[in-house]
């Protein structure tokens, strides 16, 4: 076998991991789970507790099921985006460290986890940028062919002006060309 013929073999092994693990990721996103658990009383084994503070000092326990499970896009978004990833990683680190693996195979891994890291960067930055503009809520995705943002306003709507200022936030953080930007309005 050659070299370039192992190497795409490789990447189209990756793709299609990396797309079972975003789709099942999507079906099974822990709700039958959390589902079971409500209606059985017991606990998910890694279930935790978010805490908030109030005026008084105590604090107010929320089922971080609820914070991500619910009908909040935009923190569902983000967690499965978040757990397609570690998926990705997962397996490539796993390529990677099979005693046999070839050296090509190695390099391979490293770079798409490198490359994995940095979407994650640059998705964050353009998020936390969006969202310091005053839109209400951000989610973007990163990948090979380009940066998809998905914005919240109050209106549901977004303006050429809007348009404007999040593709510039999007190329001058991903480097991207304005083609490969695409910005939504969250419904």
């Amino acid at each position: 076998m050659s070299a370039k013929w192992k190497r795409n073999t490789v990447i189209a092994t990756m793709a299609v991991l990396v797309c079972a693990a975003v789709a099942l990721n999507w079906k099974f996103s822990g709700r039958e789970a959390v589902k079971d658990a409500e209606e059985t009383g017991t606990k998910i084994l890694g279930e935790a507790t978010l805490v908030s503070g109030q005026e008084d000092g105590a604090a107010e326990a929320v089922d971080e099921t609820e914070v991500y499970t619910g009908s909040d896009y935009f923190a569902s978004a983000r967690l499965t985006r978040q757990q397609a990833r570690d998926n990705a990683i997962s397996l490539l680190q796993e390529a990677a460290d099979q005693e046999n693996a070839d050296q090509s195979v190695i390099n391979e891994a490293s770079q798409g986890i490198q490359v994995l890291a940095s979407y994650t960067m640059k998705e964050a930055q353009v998020e936390n940028l969006v969202t310091a503009k005053g839109y209400k809520e951000c989610v973007a995705f990163m990948g090979d062919d380009g940066i998809s943002v998905v914005v919240s306003t109050d209106s549901g709507e977004l303006t050429e002006a809007d348009v404007a200022k999040i593709t510039d936030i999007a190329v001058s953080e991903t480097g991207l060309p304005v083609s490969d930007v695409k910005i939504m309005a969250a419904n």
